[in-house]
């Protein structure tokens, strides 16, 4: 062999060594078949999986749930029925482990679907399951977009179709895991093989909850219209449709606040019925809203027990989300409340001595009388006493949680409180304390940045008090003075700071606009509690609590941590608390020293007269009772002029009488203690020395930090004294402007610039 023979190849490999047809590295030649061969992965190209790869992945995990469905199906089977229908009652206990009250027996009335007009199943479907009896017993695609939208944050969901709904009523139970869907996933299967959808849907009417104690379509009709299934028509079907998907959140009656959230609901199902064609657009258009009759209460929940009840299923199931409504319908729970015995009596024997006790049948307003109350412990939140109206028996609608009366003037002290958690100033620049002037001529235009603002409330009675502190304008609740005062700290940050005390976000007609700081919120009396407690415990607010201890079968049920957490600055709480101090001692709320302790609070009265409020607070003890005008076949707000035969019901008359009552027996035994007072930058206690209503000219009014910002308009004289019956609305003081209709403010009611506006009706009248 040569030389050139026996070199090697230019790619390092012996030419003679290599298999015949493989090409040297690299190349891209035939092989052995003559196909071409495809260059060798190389790099981080190595790390990719091939397509053969990824289909027999595809194709491992469909064969594994193929597998998993196949397995399912044949281990799950359909259990007996639950033990809905021999359900246990609930014990509710007093503080002090007394028995308060006992719930729990189911009502429910199984019925033929026969007996349930097409026209309510059609109600039922719209609402719940439209492609009932089209589509399959489970709707995957349905239960991925609920798991998704929970996970993501969207809300818990359901993607269970009716089938599943049944199963879960009927065999399984409420309970929110894993295992519970994956049983009720494959007993739907099997069951829609066995049962037809008429059956299904059948037992699904007769197991689902429509609140009220309720259970299954006939006992709904019952609770609610007072009359069989088969006699609903289609907008009582749609209304008992609504409730199935949270009885609590849309029954009008026992909760009227919720009519706006019903009626939209409501409207859905109707909608959707017209959609799938099971009614027609002009019978549709002709339907009205079918407002329910009165609940009826169980046995053995007269009196208060009733109320108490149903707040602590509604702070469970609704408020705190502890129990599902269903689940605690149910039974078995031993319930231990925070309801001091003692306490809850006192109040009930205040109410019935200062107010009840002074109507009479021959006067007709004194049939619109309703009141309601609550009492909390500053430091712990815990609610020690409710009061929810005369009995639940005959006035079902708990008063103490209603949200559909304006709180009136007792809304001022937030205002304050913002003022100085914010540092506020005047229109001029002069910070805003107790001893701060402000003119109070009735109707004065509020004043912006840059002028009037659109809005001019009256003062009651139409009374002008020219130059006034602060301080006295809370102690004679002048309406001119804190619309102003709501302007200058910014509406928005005086909503802001009410809800940081304990005013739930959604009150209705919480809005930001200076009309605001008189009161046009509808918050409960609970609420209003809530956020003079915060008040009362130097700014530091703790979600109120209704429960101590819940058990279901010897185990605890754990409950919601209620910690409490800074509010505001304790300066700007106990400088609020120094100005209601002056109420008690000075003002409109002078009868609640009738207590005996050191005491701060606030009166006042929703517009025209619906409503009477007193809110106050010892170190101890935090207090509010509304006294309510109601008619109760209508269900609309009354007018209390002439109740208990005099000429107004007003914050410092019955409901200031009742928490001087109340609170004297609820703290009887226990040391008294005045306020520990830390005001804001050290500013002293305000003087309690009143200034006069006719001030001299403006021009002679105090200088610099004391004078009022100089675009106020003219004072006008003090009015006559106000006559004893009504009041009537005179038009304006001579030398004011006359102001456009107020545009600026759309959700103002028609009269806000009139003096109805939460304006005190006791300012002027004395106290009964």
């Amino acid at each position: 062999m040569s030389d050139e023979q026996s070199q090697q190849q230019p790619d390092g490999g012996d030419e003679r060594s290599r298999p015949a047809g493989r090409p040297p590295n690299g190349a891209t030649g035939p092989g052995r078949s003559g196909r071409p061969r495809r260059p060798r992965r190389t790099g981080w190209r190595r790390l990719l999986p091939t397509w053969r790869m990824v289909l027999g992945g595809f194709l491992l995990i469909v064969l594994l749930v193929a597998g998993g469905l196949v397995a399912g199906y044949m281990l799950v089977n359909i259990p007996p029925a639950n033990k809905a229908a021999t359900a246990e009652s609930n014990v509710y206990l007093y503080a002090d482990g007394t028995q308060l009250a006992r719930d729990g027996e189911v009502n429910r009335e199984s019925v033929s679907l026969s007996r349930v007009p097409k026209v309510v199943q059609h109600a039922v479907l719209a609402a719940e399951d439209r492609d009932f009896y089209s589509e399959s017993a489970v709707n995957p695609e349905a239960m991925l977009r609920a798991a998704w939208n929970t996970a993501t944050g969207k809300g818990k969901q359901s993607g269970s179709t009716i089938t599943q709904q049944y199963v879960k009523n009927y065999y399984l139970g409420q309970e929110q895991t894993v295992s519970r869907k994956v049983k009720e996933f494959f007993i739907a299967i099997k069951l829609d093989r066995e049962e037809s959808k008429d059956e299904i849907l059948e037992g699904y009417l007769n197991t689902s909850y429509f609140g009220r104690n309720a259970y299954g379509i006939q006992a709904a009709a019952q609770a609610y219209y007072a009359k069989d299934s088969d006699k609903l028509d289609a907008a009582e079907g749609a209304y008992l449709a609504t409730l199935l998907n949270a009885p609590s959140a849309y029954d009008v009656g026992a909760h009227p606040e919720n009519k706006p959230r019903a009626t939209a609901r409501w409207n859905y199902v109707l909608d959707g019925m017209v959609k799938k064609k099971w009614l027609t657009a002009s019978e549709r258009a002709a339907m009205q809203f079918p407002s329910p009759g009165k609940s009826k209460p169980r046995l053995g929940m007269s009196g208060q027990r009733g109320y108490l009840v149903e707040a602590v299923k509604d702070y469970l199931t609704t408020d705190n989300k502890i129990v599902d409504e269903q689940t605690l319908a149910r039974g078995g729970y031993r319930i231990t409340t925070t309801i001091d015995k003692k306490k809850q009596d006192a109040f009930v024997n205040a109410v019935q001595k200062q107010l009840m006790d002074d109507l009479s049948e021959d006067r007709q307003v004194d049939r619109y009388v309703r009141a309601g109350g609550a009492s909390i412990d500053p430091t712990t939140g815990r609610v020690v006493a409710l009061y929810g109206g005369i009995d639940y028996t005959k006035q079902y609608v708990n008063n103490a949680t209603r949200r559909d009366y304006q709180v009136g003037s007792t809304f001022k002290p937030f205002v304050f409180t913002s003022a100085v958690e914010n540092d506020s100033t005047t229109q001029d620049g002069r910070a805003i304390t107790p001893n701060t002037v402000y003119d109070g001529t009735n109707k004065r235009p509020v004043q912006g940045r840059n002028g009037p603002v659109g809005y001019a409330p009256a003062n009651e009675d139409d009374k002008s008090y020219g130059q006034i502190t602060v301080t006295k304008a809370t102690d004679l609740s002048v309406n001119a003075v804190y619309a102003q005062m709501a302007q200058d700290v910014g509406p928005g940050k005086v909503k802001d700071t009410a809800v940081a005390l304990g005013i739930p976000a959604k009150t209705p007609d919480l809005t930001a606009y200076p009309s605001i700081a008189l009161g046009v919120a509808t918050a409960s009396v609970l609420d209003m509690t809530q956020a003079y407690a915060t008040l009362a415990n130097h700014g530091r607010h703790g979600p109120y609590t209704l429960v101590d201890k819940v058990t279901k079968g010897g185990e605890n049920v754990e409950l919601p941590g209620k910690e409490p957490k800074r509010a505001v600055t304790r300066s700007a709480a106990d400088t609020t608390t120094a100005v209601l101090k002056s109420v008690v001692d000075n003002g409109t709320g002078s009868t609640a020293q009738a207590a005996g302790r050191p005491a701060a609070g606030k009166t006042g009265t929703a517009e025209e007269d619906k409503a009477a409020w007193f809110a106050g607070y010892t170190p101890d003890l935090a207090t509010v009772v509304a006294v309510m005008g109601q008619d109760s076949d209508t269900g609309t707000q009354k007018s209390l002029y002439g109740a208990t035969g005099l000429p107004r019901i007003n914050g410092g008359g019955a409901p200031a009488d009742i928490w001087a009552a109340y609170t004297e027996v609820a703290l009887e035994g226990t040391a008294v203690k005045d306020f520990d007072l830390q005001t804001a930058g050290g500013v002293p206690e305000p003087s309690l020395e009143p200034p006069t209503t006719s001030a001299p000219p403006e021009t002679s009014a105090p200088p610099s930090a004391s004078a009022p910002p100089s675009n106020f308009p003219p004072r006008t004289s003090a009015p006559p004294r106000p006559p004893t019956g009504p009041p009537t609305l005179p038009g304006p003081p001579t030398g004011l402007p006359t102001l456009p209709p107020f545009t600026l403010f759309p959700n103002e009611p028609k009269d806000a610039g009139r003096g109805g506006h939460g304006g005190e009706r006791d300012s002027l009248l004395g106290e009964y």
